[in-house]
């Protein structure tokens, strides 16, 4: 039972975790704004707002981009349930859900969202573009990233990503939302 306690306590505090932090949060302001259009595919994706943060969202599959390919892949998973260490239809964490992504497109990954945080170029909030990276800290006091999303969209100035949460399993989210904000660490670009 010891073994089992000291495990489960590993497990949380490790975990790609998306739990609300209890208390008064100041809120932080994140400045969006779209990156230049010459630089961005101006493939429309359509967002629907829903009450429970899952967005039905479908790239067209003419003139696609890299990205966009990605991102049609890691959207064939919403729903699936959150599985720490997953990488299978059957459930998956965040990371998982990256790498399976970009690896079904030729791009390699590492396996954990730590790992991922070391690659690519770092970027500015307002220069966020689909198939870019988000990382954040969900563990209060955490010193390191062990939360990883891919930005999906960027529409009047909101940021929409696509992660495994311990929560919604894979769910798409929006990086106004409070603890996603608070959460928020960086971004890179891999492509």
């Amino acid at each position: 039972m010891r073994y089992f306690s000291i495990f489960l306590l590993v497990f949380l505090l490790a975990s790609c975790g998306s739990s609300k932090k209890k208390g008064t949060l100041t809120e932080r302001t994140i400045s969006v704004a779209a990156a230049d259009k010459a630089r961005r595919d101006d493939t429309q994706i359509d967002l629907k707002d829903s009450p429970n943060d899952s967005y039905p969202i479908e790239v067209p599959k003419s003139n696609t981009s890299k990205a966009d390919n990605i991102i049609n892949t890691a959207l064939t998973f919403s729903g699936v349930r959150y599985k720490y260490g997953g990488t299978t239809r059957k459930g998956m964490d965040c990371s998982g859900l990256l790498y399976v992504s970009f690896s079904e497109h030729d791009v390699e990954l590492p396996r954990t969202s730590s790992r991922m945080a070391e690659r690519g170029k770092r970027i500015r909030v307002k220069d966020i573009e689909k198939g870019d990276l988000l990382f954040f800290k969900t563990t209060r006091g955490s010193k390191r990233i062990n939360h990883v999303g891919m930005v999906v969209t960027v529409e009047k100035d909101e940021i929409k990503f696509i992660h495994a949460s311990t929560s919604r399993g894979v769910t798409v989210s929006s990086l106004r939302d409070g603890f996603w904000n608070q959460a928020f660490v960086k971004a890179t670009r891999i492509l």
